[in-house]
């Protein structure tokens, strides 16, 4: 299966250049695989280029869960990240996603220093 680059989702979530979006989709059609790092790359173009709110970056996030012709690069930890990212505003996506994919692979706890992520289940201050 192919792979998609960062600016590939971006352009499938914004619409924002109509012939990229076009080139975007029809690449997909096809089938295609995200990583967990273009995942978490597109979530902080989003927000830090565009501006989108949290709540338009989870709908952004569920989409992309839900396109039939993408495969997201472990869907149950990415969904598992959304739920968190959805019950913890103070969070960021790949904050996230880290912990999820730490929890998966039985890496737990994340030692972290930031202070709204270490009071998430799985955590530990340092």
């Amino acid at each position: 299966m192919r792979a998609v680059d960062t600016n590939v989702l971006v352009r499938l979530v914004l619409r924002d250049d109509e012939q990229q979006f076009t080139n975007a989709v029809a690449f997909v059609e096809r089938g295609a695989w995200v990583s967990h790092v273009v995942l978490a790359e597109a979530t902080w173009v989003l927000r830090s280029a565009y501006r989108l709110e949290d709540a338009a970056i989870a709908s952004a996030i569920d989409m992309l869960l839900n396109q039939e012709n993408l495969t997201l690069q472990d869907a149950d930890v990415v969904a598992a990240a959304l739920d968190q990212y959805r019950r913890k505003p103070a969070l960021r996506f790949a904050d996230c996603l880290i912990l999820e994919i730490a929890k998966k692979a039985g890496h737990i706890p994340l030692g972290t220093f930031d202070k709204a992520l270490s009071k998430v289940d799985g955590t530990e201050a340092l």
